[in-house]
């Protein structure tokens, strides 16, 4: 009798300290990703990118339209070039293509470079205002949410603080 009655008392003080638990830890989820697309700074970052990505694609346009009427010129001319003339132009065609690449690559590189700049103040910013935000609503962890990453698979709507994020980081100055 006295074996089942500690039973009991444990389980109580266990489901007693599980809830007791359970409602001082808040857990809430932002979309981060969605968040600094809605937000003002998000939204200029996003423009800036897109004016220079176009601005080095129209380069990289010119210069691969370039290389491709020197491959139309080399093919119309092959049967009438020497084998040594059309190894040179070849040789010509195969170094322009290389120095394409390279600025293809180089132009990515300075795109990726131009992203994390214009993203790192924004970045920091979000993780003050969602620490604050967590402060304010009494939540004890946010977690990351992303539609691509799948790391949230369910969570109530009710939890997702997302749009009082983008909210909070458009007032803050």
């Amino acid at each position: 009798m006295k074996n089942i009655l500690a039973q009991i008392l444990a389980l109580t003080f266990t489901l007693t300290l599980a809830s007791v638990a359970s409602a001082e830890f808040k857990l809430a989820y932002v979309d981060v990703q969605k968040a600094i697309e809605k937000t003002s700074m998000g939204k200029k970052a996003k423009d800036e990118m897109k004016k220079e990505a176009d601005k080095k694609n129209k380069e990289l346009e010119k210069k691969k339209s370039d290389i491709d009427k020197m491959r139309e010129d080399i093919e119309k001319k092959r049967s009438v070039l020497a084998e040594e003339a059309f190894a040179k132009r070849a040789a010509e065609l195969q170094e322009e293509m290389q120095k394409f690449n390279q600025s293809a690559g180089k132009a990515q590189a300075e795109l990726q470079k131009k992203e994390a700049e214009l993203l790192e103040p924004i970045v920091k910013k979000m993780k003050a205002v969602i620490e604050k935000l967590a402060k304010d609503k009494g939540v004890s962890m946010v977690i990351q949410s992303n539609q691509n990453a799948q790391i949230v698979l369910y969570a109530a709507s009710e939890l997702d603080l997302t749009d009082d994020l983008v909210n909070a980081f458009d007032k803050e100055k």
